[in-house]
């Protein structure tokens, strides 16, 4: 007979699953009929009151993958094993996108998912499960394929009927009489001929864009649209610049990111040459068009005794040699800075403002061949550089490696829970910044060497042929080389001052007396002295090696106000080494 008050029975206790409650409305899309978060979890709380639930929100589009960093952290922390099950509202939820629904399906059938949940599904953990579950994703796939396509085709439909999407601007309204798809602008009774007569005030140049909203917000009581939440407010001063920029109300709009142009088929304000008009009072571009008067320094030099911005005007006086009017264009002040005095009167002509600039052009003018000489010896500069930044390339390379590996190690104890949250994400963030800016560098390589060294070569060219361009007819390029000769151009006392780049003003400075050496050498190039021409080659080396003075170990500080050197510096910075390009002439 056995004895079996001593025999111990082993019982299976089962292991209660941990969930997931997985809630997510798309802030990146409509999602109209979709619950909000906090009514998904209201729901998952009573339908499952028993689980073990850990709430995770998300509020990026699932119609991408990848997209999601939410649901990524899911995927890795369920896949450690910590996590058994998730539950949600909707399959629709989890995803919709193929990848994704995928994943999702693939844990499960591995085991690391052993249970789904959902309020508005059921689930059951077999292959037919599994075949109805996938079947479900997928209608959740098309689904979304299918409205994005519907949406572009309907979007392109309305674009093609001249009905622009979005907020009417003021002046008009939406037409809500009209069927889904074909609603464009109609005129608004109340604000549409008030808007045209701000446009008005404007082009006629009498009125400021602030002295117009001043006069709309005040003497006309003007307030914009009431909508749901919004509206009823006096202009802002953001909104008329934006609506005296506003293609739109000339009857055209652009739709998407084609950058195309449409017209569209509701009533215009505006016509096209009022919108020009308005752009060239802004100092913008517009839609080019031949104008038969143009500012064209406007928004480039300011007051340069109150700061203010410096406009243009044309004067009309008659000659009285000829008995003929003439416009003259004058440069002056704003004065718009009232709470300074500014004693600036009258104004500089459009032809003494050109010439002071053709004055200071003519000061950096520099001969072709010593631009030649110092695109070459910059281009010998850049191959060594290219060569001394190997061993930085590499030294980075390793340290990117390190910090890749110590992210995976403070990942590890993280999920270990061998150190705390609040460390782990300052660690985190520290890495990841470090990483990102190795990774930066690394991929520009020699690019920014590159770069800077065709920046320095652009300045020589600019120094050659800038004087002779400036004083061709495009004006344009006029504007480009004002910008391109220096910055915080200033107007005073009827003086156009500049800070010029550094590369001209060493050229300004010092360059003159080795031109002239130069030039006194240059008759024997062409026959007009008798003999040898080794001395006149040996001074012509000499006047080079003092231009391109060489490779300098330990330059001297720069000093604009020296006469006696002239150093025009091209500095390339790195962890490791500075290159100095020095173009040096110095007299004893």
């Amino acid at each position: 007979m056995t004895d079996r008050s001593n025999t111990k029975q082993k019982i299976a206790v089962p292991v209660r699953l941990k969930y997931f409650a997985y809630l997510r409305k798309s802030t990146e899309g409509e999602e109209r009929q979709a619950l909000s978060i906090a009514s998904q979890k209201d729901e998952i709380n009573k339908i499952f009151p028993d689980l073990d639930i850990e709430f995770l929100h998300e509020e990026k589009s699932a119609f991408k993958p990848y997209n999601r960093p939410i649901f990524s952290q899911m995927v890795k922390r369920i896949e450690s094993g910590e996590i058994q099950g998730i539950v949600a509202w909707h399959p629709d939820r989890l995803s919709r996108n193929e990848i994704d629904g995928a994943t999702i399906t693939y844990m499960i059938g591995q085991g690391k998912i052993q249970d789904l949940k959902f309020c508005s599904y059921n689930f059951d953990n077999s292959p037919e499960g599994i075949m109805f579950l996938q079947q479900s994703l997928s209608n959740s796939q098309y689904s979304s394929a299918k409205l994005s396509k519907d949406v572009k085709r309907g979007l392109a439909k309305k674009i093609s009927m001249g009905c622009p999407s979005g907020v009417a601007p003021g002046g008009y309204l939406n037409n809500k009489l009209k069927d889904k798809g074909e609603k464009d602008w109609i005129k608004d009774p109340e604000r549409f001929d008030l808007i045209r007569k701000m446009w008005d005030m404007f082009l006629s140049g009498l009125y400021t864009p602030p002295k117009i909203l001043e006069i709309a917000n005040n003497d006309w009581g003007y307030r914009t649209v009431q909508r749901r939440k919004l509206g009823n407010v006096p202009l802002s001063n953001s909104t008329i610049y934006k609506m005296f920029s506003s293609i739109r109300y000339a009857g055209y709009f652009y739709q998407g990111d084609d950058g195309v142009l449409h017209k569209g088929s509701y009533e215009p304000m505006i016509t096209l040459d009022e919108f020009d008009r308005a752009q060239a009072i802004l100092g913008r571009h517009g839609r080019p068009r031949p104008k038969t008067r143009s500012f064209t320094y406007t928004g480039i030099p300011i007051c340069g005794e109150c700061g203010a911005a410096i406009t243009a005007e044309i004067k009309t006086k008659n000659i009285k040699l000829f008995g003929l009017p003439k416009d003259f264009t004058y440069y002056h002040c704003t004065h718009r800075k009232k709470y300074i005095n500014c004693s600036q009167k009258g104004g500089i002509t459009v032809a003494e403002l050109e010439k002071q600039v053709d004055e200071k052009l003519a000061k950096l003018t520099i001969l072709p061949e010593f631009a030649e000489w110092a695109v070459e010896c910059l281009d010998s500069g850049l191959e060594k550089e290219k060569v001394s930044n190997q061993a930085v390339t590499e030294a980075k390379q390793k340290e990117l490696t390190r910090t890749k590996d110590d992210m995976d190690s403070l990942n590890r104890a993280m999920y270990r829970q061998q150190i705390g949250e609040e460390f782990y994400k300052k660690e985190k963030t520290e890495l990841e910044q470090k990483a990102t800016r190795l990774e930066e560098e690394l991929g520009a390589g020699d690019s920014s060497v590159v770069k800077e060294a065709q920046k320095t070569k652009e300045k020589f060219e600019f120094a050659v042929h800038a004087r002779y361009r400036f004083n061709g007819d495009d004006l344009s390029e006029r504007r480009s080389i004002m910008h391109n000769l220096g910055s915080n151009w200033r107007l005073k006392d009827k003086i156009l001052t500049v800070e010029p780049d550094p590369v001209y003003a060493m050229i300004e400075n010092s360059y003159k007396a080795l031109e002239d050496e130069y030039l006194r050498l240059e008759p024997a190039k062409i026959g007009q002295l008798t003999g040898s021409n080794d001395g006149v080659d040996e001074a012509k080396s000499a006047i080079r090696l003092r231009w391109l003075w060489g490779w300098d170990s330990n330059p001297r500080p720069i000093d604009y106000t020296d006469s006696t050197s002239f150093l025009v510096a091209w500095t390339i910075s790195s962890s490791s080494s500075s290159l100095r390009i020095n173009l040096t002439h110095n007299w004893a």
